[in-house]
């Protein structure tokens, strides 16, 4: 879906290569250094999604605007806010020292989540389909320093009156990451899970002024509703930030073999979904897949944390 109003600007350096009602594929380009060689615009996806951590942090709850006069504290309390949650200051620990968290590290599966994978989904709600974030789960974070348990993304769109609740994987290895979001849809949808959910989300929403519309976001997801009924109101965005070779393959984004691989590489990522996933519900579900193929996951997540840390100790 194409958006005029992004409010991130995000058309400068995520491209959305396919779009499609069950599928949509982003990738970021390449560009040349003072030197004139080929690079993969890392520097520039971090700048966009340091953007995007205030809103991501607080949601749509804390208002709409941030005034130029209160940015920098805004942006500091929102870092904060973030390695304030224990598994996150434990996975910035592990990258900074120049280690990384295995997609099948079992022992360390809670560090594996990634709220950075949280955050790209955030984005490209906003940017590609006009959604609203309706809940953080950073600001909602228990008192023992661990996020809350839910949906990894809560979002709203008022145009479609669509409530949006996403899951999102990072990962090394992208057919690992898929077959984790199909672990995910089967744990989570399914009606006790919801009827749950949907009552922490009614309880917390019900305070929030600037949410436009709210009587109807709490009528929908009051228990009272049929699931039937619920579920026509609901869209599952589940997305998979994963390493590719391709970037390491190519430095011209517009070369048609870049394209074709590409290409060939996400609908066969979508043909291992289609085929793996065994929820009863599936036919009910509207699951839009999308994928975000990147040069490197370990290094994304290496200087994201770089740059987040810095933001925390920065002073107005």
């Amino acid at each position: 879906m194409v958006n005029a109003k992004r409010p991130f600007n995000s058309e400068k350096i995520i491209i959305q290569r396919i779009s499609e009602d069950d599928l949509e594929a982003y990738f970021v380009g390449y560009d040349i250094d003072e030197n004139l060689t080929k690079r993969y615009r890392l520097k520039e996806l971090v700048d966009l999604l340091q953007k995007v951590i205030p809103e991501f942090a607080f949601g749509y709850h804390e208002g709409k605007e941030i005034g130029l006069n209160k940015i920098w504290d805004v942006v500091c309390e929102a870092a904060n806010s973030i390695y304030s949650i224990s598994d996150f200051e434990e996975t910035r620990k592990i990258y900074m020292a120049g280690g990384f968290i295995p997609d099948d590290s079992v022992d360390k599966k809670y560090l594996r989540r990634g709220e950075f994978g949280e955050l790209i989904l955030h984005l490209l709600l906003r940017e590609f389909h006009n959604t609203i974030p309706l809940l953080s789960k950073i600001y909602f974070k228990d008192s023992d320093g661990s996020t809350v348990h839910g949906f990894d993304a809560v979002h709203v769109q008022p145009e479609l009156r669509n409530l949006w609740l996403g899951e999102s994987k990072l990962y090394m290895d992208g057919k690992k990451g898929v077959k984790q979001l199909i672990c995910d849809i089967i744990e989570h949808f399914k009606a006790d899970y919801l009827h749950r959910e949907f009552a922490l989300i009614s309880k917390k929403i019900k305070h929030f002024d600037t949410l436009p519309n709210k009587d109807y976001w709490v009528d929908l997801i009051q228990k009272t509703n049929t699931l039937s009924e619920q579920l026509e109101s609901i869209t599952i965005p589940l997305l998979c930030t994963y390493t590719s070779n391709i970037f390491s393959k190519y430095d011209n984004e517009k070369d048609p073999a870049f394209i074709e691989d590409f290409e060939k590489e996400i609908y066969a990522l979508k043909q291992y979904f289609d085929s793996n996933n065994s929820h009863p519900w599936k036919t009910k579900l509207n699951i839009i897949l999308l994928l975000f193929p990147v040069k490197c996951k370990n290094e994304l997540v290496r200087k994201l944390h770089e740059r987040l840390f810095k933001m925390k100790e920065m002073q107005y």
